[in-house]
């Protein structure tokens, strides 16, 4: 599995349930965070720094820094298309997950989405004149995530993952407060998991997330489908 976030705090924030979910499962995740924080209120990029790898650490991750020009200053260009591509075909994932591309939200996490979505596609481009020095790889999921209630896209069903057990809301929690820096005027921790409540309940569950499929789903038989999401 392999993260993207614009900012230090966005995975956690936005899919860290999820994310320890699966890496207590015995599955590996890897962080690819864009920026340090540079235009933010509170805290250094120094200090973001340090608390995004607390925070990976925390759920199992591994972590690294993309520079797409900082915090408030990321564009749609060929040339970051192209390193995401790059990246993709490095790691080779099976499943890319990725902000929202809903506008009405951060910019940069509408960018980092639709980065990370097109260069999906030019990561199995086997022609890429750009890309020749790594053989094509070929994603097998596309999923965004919401980092606020403002980036959930309208209209669009989601995969609600139940992240209910302790463990996974421990871990989960203590990824969200490795960001205190964040915490300073808005507690960010409560608002999340008070969002995972919420959808948990309507699922019938503890604690729930979810996650907006970029393509239609497959599976080769329906018994491979947990239950569905209606409890009221």
């Amino acid at each position: 599995m392999l993260a993207f976030g614009a900012h230090p705090d966005d995975i956690e924030f936005g899919c860290g349930g999820v994310i320890a979910r699966e890496t207590q499962a015995g599955r590996s995740a890897h962080f690819v965070v864009c920026s340090r924080g540079e235009s933010a209120t509170h805290g250094t990029p120094e200090e973001r720094t340090a608390e995004a790898a607390a925070g990976a650490s925390r759920l199992g991750a591994s972590l690294e820094f993309a520079d797409l020009g900082g915090d408030a200053h990321m564009e749609h260009r060929l040339a970051h298309v192209l390193s995401f591509a790059a990246l993709i075909r490095r790691l080779r994932p099976t499943v890319l997950i990725a902000p929202t591309v809903v506008s009405n939200q951060h910019p940069d996490h509408a960018v980092v989405g639709a980065l990370v979505r097109d260069a999906a596609r030019l990561a199995r481009y086997g022609g890429v004149a750009e890309l020749t020095g790594t053989p094509a790889h070929a994603i097998s999921l596309l999923f965004y995530y919401a980092v606020a209630p403002e980036g959930e896209p309208a209209g669009v069903t989601p995969l609600v993952v139940d992240v209910s057990t302790p463990a996974v809301v421990t871990a989960w929690t203590g990824a969200m407060e490795a960001h205190a820096s964040q915490q300073r005027t808005r507690n960010y921790v409560e608002l999340h998991l008070a969002r995972a409540r919420v959808l948990g309940l309507r699922a019938g569950v503890g604690h729930a997330m979810a996650l907006y499929p970029n393509d239609p789903l497959v599976v080769g038989s329906l018994s491979e489908l947990g239950s569905g999401a209606r409890r009221f």
